[in-house]
């Protein structure tokens, strides 16, 4: 078996000097007990991980093992297992290693092969949203205070998780009244000649124009720094001495500013879930499980302040217990997340100090994995126990109407079954320009949004505000990349796990396609379809709205149907407006982020060699952008930062058409 995911690309710390074992098992094995034992002899009494796949290379299980020997030759047993690891065994017809320095170094490699190749029989986390952060930029010379998500600099501070963007912005208000850090645009930050009204309300010591020393103004961030990383208690001490020694000194107008700055930290600190009793960086996980699912609730507390909390809901087998899914639910957490010292759990996991010693390899310090019996530490889990239960019983109800929803799908549009996974098309643009497609997707758990998907329209032949092209343009795009990576409708498999499929369960191929259009649209797509000669493999519907627009009288139209309308208060109807209306709340987003891109993009952008310096300096002399187009050679010569040559280019850009 080719080797399709060499662990020496996967960013871990489980990745260096690791080899991998041939895939296929020796002999005429071909599947099951038969080849795994195969592979026992050949294996070493080393840690390591191990991968599982079918016949059709889709990667069924991904496991760690502290002797790969002995943890396989466990599988090659002819009985005594679960159905769930019978059924595995049963599929597997290659398996694929690779051995690693020590057990920890295998659970790190497991976690992250794991949320990167999402196989059937493992517990998956469904993680469809990043987490935001605040991040202070140390790499200016008068850092600022921001909300943050995706990759980090190495040269910047980062703290979080939040649980949501509200809890950021909160904290960052706060910390403004508290600290006095800018919160602008480093080109605001430069282009400023006087203070700004931040500074005038006290919420920013205006560092711009020197209104404060910028080494004072450092002390400041290094105190927002200290505070953010857990030292509040001590910050507050240190304001409160300056605001007793100013009052003392009968300087009240020092001492307010002190008595001002503790109350915002206050501020912080009062917005309190639950109360932390002491505890002053910690993760709380708990478990629920009922009807087969599981829900996780997560609560974040840093600095003794609550910063929020999410409910997950992984993927996993009902054998799983609820430990089980716990273990397997924090290595793969904090696979790309920052781990506290503390991480409080409500069940006991197995291999609890092989998971501390995993945490602590990756986040650099100390990390206890506790289970508390009493206390107050017990009355955070029991409370975020409550928030799971909660959570999952309202998760359950959900589900259970939208199968019922499906179900009646399936009847109004003459599918054979309840439709597994359900994609919607619809297009925006403003008089033709910056057009743009959107796809949204649903299915038995509702929106997956981390299968949405945009499309900035490009082609050159399309007549601006042509939205049956837009629509052909959308479905070809679309329908021609599923084809290459999950292969022909009749072999994407039919339980949603093949190559092509997109977490979550769902299957790669939708079961049902409507278009945000009538009879026009439907056709535009049915011909693109047709041209991939995949027309008659789906179920396109088209959704028009009714007279007047008006929602509740919407008209369906379908190939080889005439056009219908559902009863007025049918829930299918419901159900299908929201589905509609979240694809052009979503393409109306998608089209607002591209013409806000183009209204704030600059001529001197696209002209090689113009940094942000230059860029400024031109700006700066000339005023507007206009103006340095319209420029003469002598004149852009003389603006600072300009040489001959650069000023040659910037008036050739402009006048190469001329």
């Amino acid at each position: 078996m080719t080797d399709r995911t060499r662990p020496d690309t996967v960013n871990s710390p489980a990745a260096a000097d690791i080899a991998w074992e041939e895939a296929r098992a020796p002999g005429e094995a071909h599947s099951g007990v038969e080849l795994i034992g195969a592979f026992v002899r050949r294996l070493p009494n080393s840690p390591g991980v191990y991968r599982m796949f079918n016949a059709a290379g889709d990667v069924l299980y991904v496991g760690k093992a502290r002797s790969l020997k002995k943890r396989v030759a466990a599988y090659a047993k002819s009985g005594g297992h679960s159905n769930r690891i019978a059924r595995m065994i049963g599929e597997t017809a290659a398996m694929e290693f690779v051995r690693t320095h020590t057990e920890t170094e295998a659970l790190l490699l497991e976690a992250n092969l794991i949320k990167r190749l999402r196989p059937r029989f493992n517990v998956l986390l469904r993680d469809d949203k990043s987490f935001p952060y605040i991040v202070i930029t140390d790499d200016h010379a008068a850092p600022g205070i921001f909300k943050h998500r995706g990759a980090r600099l190495k040269n910047r501070s980062y703290f979080g998780p939040f649980a949501s963007a509200v809890a950021v912005a909160r904290t960052i208000n706060s910390l403004q009244k508290a600290f006095l850090i800018r919160t602008c645009t480093d080109s605001v930050y430069e282009s400023r000649t006087r203070p700004c009204l931040l500074y005038q309300i006290k919420r920013c010591s205006a560092p711009c124009t020197g209104e404060i020393p910028l080494k004072a103004y450092g002390h400041l961030v290094g105190e927002a720094k200290r505070f953010l990383s857990g030292r509040s208690s001590q910050i507050r001490a240190r304001l409160g001495e300056r605001m007793q020694a100013a009052a003392e000194a009968l300087d009240f107008e020092t001492a307010a500013i002190y008595r001002d700055r503790l109350a915002a930290l206050s501020h912080i600190q009062g917005h309190q879930g639950i109360n932390p009793r002491g505890v002053e960086d910690a993760d709380v996980f708990a478990v629920a499980q009922e009807g087969g699912q599981t829900c996780i609730q997560v609560f974040f507390f840093r600095t003794g302040q609550n910063w929020g909390n999410r409910a997950y809901f992984p993927r996993a087998d009902r054998s799983y217990s609820a430990g089980e899914v716990l273990g397997a639910f924090l290595a793969q957490f904090y696979d790309d997340k920052p781990c506290p010292r503390l991480v409080l759990i409500s069940h006991a996991v197995e291999e609890s100090e092989l998971l501390e010693e995993a945490l602590a390899l990756k986040a650099g310090h100390r990390v206890e994995v506790l289970a508390p019996r009493r206390g107050g530490k017990k009355d955070m889990v029991d409370h975020a126990t409550m928030n799971a239960r909660e959570a999952l019983a309202r998760r359950l109800a959900e589900t259970s109407s939208q199968a019922t929803l499906l179900q009646g799908v399936a009847a109004a549009f003459g599918l054979e079954a309840a439709p597994r996974r359900i994609e919607v098309y619809d297009n925006s643009h403003i008089m033709g320009t910056n057009p743009v497609g959107a796809m949204i997707v649903a299915g038995p758990d509702g929106f997956a949004k981390n299968q949405y998907r945009k499309f900035n329209i490009r082609s050159a032949e399309l007549t601006p505000g042509d939205d049956y092209a837009m629509m052909r343009e959308v479905m070809k795009r679309r329908f021609t990349r599923l084809v290459r990576e999950a292969g022909p409708r009749g072999e994407a498999g039919a339980d949603g796990e093949s190559s092509g499929a997109g977490g979550d369960g769902l299957p790669p191929w939708p079961d049902l396609v409507l278009i945000d259009g009538g009879q026009g649209q439907l056709n535009a797509a049915r011909e693109a379809l047709a041209e991939l000669g995949i027309a008659d493999d789906l179920t396109l519907v088209g959704v028009a709205k009714g007279p007047d627009r008006d929602a509740g009288r919407e008209k369906f139209f379908m190939a080889g149907r005439t056009s219908f309308i559902l009863p007025e208060r049918d829930p299918v109807l419901y159900f299908v407006q929201r589905l509609r209306d979240e694809a052009h709340r979503f393409a109306i987003g998608s089209h607002r982020a591209r013409r806000r891109r183009e209204l704030v993009r600059n001529p001197l952008d696209e002209i090689a060699g113009i940094g942000p310096s230059r860029k400024r300096a031109l700006l700066m002399h000339f005023g507007t952008a206009k103006a340095v187009s319209r420029a003469a050679l002598p004149d852009l010569v003389a603006v600072e930062g300009i040489s001959e040559q650069t000023a040659r280019a910037i008036y050739d850009h402009f006048h190469e058409k001329a």
